[in-house]
């Protein structure tokens, strides 16, 4: 039998060496648009669908993480969180839903917008694109071009998420999402998309990070909860930057 742990360590490996450096300029380029964003006091927000939602979450509210990034929480888009869970998978294929949920914020023309989505071919991510930019907003895009021309759009244009951004920051993820096979398994298995889309998030927030320290702006973070003194810091921090925060009451 084959060590599929062993395989699947590293096909996950493989794959972050291989967006380091073949997404290297894109990850600037988004590292660049996200810093002027905290720098000029714009709004930014992170939108996925399902289990892109995951990345989505993973740069919101946690330490280390600017405090002033948003998640559009677009109903029934969270994960699994709705029952039954092909709800959710439907509710991605239904127009209008994402576009009113970013109406409804108070998102305006110069604000920036992540939309995760692994195939980038659901009527909900296109929509948001195309809509947010459409009212001026800047949209990075992260996703796996691997999709288009291999699968089919299911937006009434014919269009793919990629179409609808400024950046683009390609996963390379294949079409499937499985990094592992078995005679008996009847279909691949062993995602990693999770891991490296999440890389690309957390990567385009260290650079960002970065890029403000070095221009002498210190850069809204948070600390752990769960170290001396870190709630302290997280109330005083959030409420420096009430004006951008949308997640709290």
């Amino acid at each position: 039998m084959s060590d599929l742990v062993g395989e699947y360590f590293d096909a996950a490996v493989e794959h972050l060496h291989r967006i380091r450096t073949e997404e290297a300029g894109s990850i600037d380029r988004a590292a660049e648009l996200l810093a002027e964003a905290v720098a000029d006091g714009r709004r930014i927000f992170t939108f996925g669908a399902g289990h892109s939602s995951l990345a989505a979450q993973d740069v919101v509210y946690r330490a280390g993480g600017l405090v002033v990034i948003n998640l559009l929480n677009v109903p029934g888009m969270t994960g699994v969180n709705v029952m039954p869970a092909p709800l959710g998978s439907a509710l991605e294929r239904v127009s209008g839903l994402a576009t009113t949920t970013l109406d409804l914020t108070p998102a305006r023309a110069g604000d920036l917008l992540f939309v995760i989505s692994l195939s980038g071919r659901q009527t909900m991510p296109v929509e948001l694109a195309q809509h947010a930019r459409s009212r001026g907003l800047t949209v990075i895009g992260v996703t796996s071009l691997a999709y288009p021309g291999e699968v089919s759009s299911q937006h009434s244009s014919g269009t793919y998420l990629k179409d609808h951004c400024d950046v683009v920051l390609d996963s390379k993820i294949a079409v499937g999402d499985g990094e592992l096979s078995h005679p008996a398994a009847g279909t691949t298995f062993g995602s990693v998309s999770t891991i490296v889309t999440s890389a690309l998030m957390q990567a385009v927030v260290a650079s960002a990070v970065g890029r403000l320290a070095d221009r002498g702006i210190t850069p809204p973070l948070f600390r752990s909860g769960n170290v001396d003194g870190g709630t302290e810091w997280n109330v005083k921090v959030m409420a420096d930057n009430a004006e951008r925060i949308y997640y709290t009451f």
